[in-house]
């Protein structure tokens, strides 16, 4: 499949290093200097994945991401020069897929664009149930989540949990589970980064209009689907 990949970086010696990298496995690459341009790219045509630097000239990295995730559900791999565990859960809570931490490998940055592009299209492939609860649906197919027929904008990860323990209703997932069982190995992985997206994912059903908390914490555990728990 041929995939098309959006690289914004304000240096030009990064974008060009990125476009060598991944050009060698056949992608398409386009460029965007700065984060305006970005957003006006991934708005105006479809990508397959964004590669996308923090450190931006005009709007940073983050506002590019939490602008991009409330209309797109591309993987978006972002770079950092900073090794912080912070900036990586900040970027977890406005959609970012995964880190890459500079100077990196061209073998790491093949191999995370590599299973962020599979497990998109894993979940494309997998995803064909539609789930009905109270006042919640979830399409597998087309990945649309609803509360009272109003969409609820949920980035990659977070559809992915969600579907993953809707589908199981009397199963307890561990975080470990739901690690292994949505990332894939290449990628980034973090026990904190669960609580996070369940939290969001959480916060975004409870305002569009949810009346109750479909995601049970077990205690000590892990996670469940519950219809009937009230919010806390």
């Amino acid at each position: 499949m041929d995939y098309r990949i959006l690289v914004v970086d304000d240096e030009w010696n990064m974008r060009n290093l990125v476009k060598i990298y991944l050009s060698k496995e056949k992608y398409q690459i386009d460029e965007a200097k700065d984060g305006n341009e970005a957003i006006q790219m991934a708005q105006q045509s479809p990508y397959d994945l964004m590669v996308l630097d923090i450190m931006l000239p005009d709007i940073d990295g983050w506002e590019v991401c939490s602008t991009i995730r409330q209309t797109k559900q591309m993987p978006i791999l972002m770079l950092t020069a900073r090794n912080d565990i912070k900036d990586r859960v900040h970027g977890l809570n406005l959609g970012a897929d995964d880190y890459l931490v500079k100077p990196f490998a061209s073998e790491e940055l093949v191999a995370r664009v590599k299973a962020l592009l599979r497990r998109q299209k894993i979940n494309e492939e997998t995803h064909d149930t539609l789930l009905y609860f109270e006042n919640l649906s979830i399409n597998g197919e087309s990945r649309e989540v609803k509360v009272l027929e109003s969409p609820v904008e949920l980035t990659p990860k977070e559809f992915d949990i969600l579907y993953l323990i809707a589908s199981q209703q009397k199963r307890v997932f561990t975080r470990e589970i739901l690690l292994d069982s949505i990332w894939s190995p290449g990628e980034f992985r973090d026990l904190r980064a669960i609580d996070t997206h369940v939290k969001n994912i959480r916060e975004k059903l409870r305002k569009i209009g949810l009346s109750y908390n479909p995601i049970k914490t077990v205690w000590g555990v892990g996670y469940k689907f519950n219809i009937s728990e009230d919010w806390k």
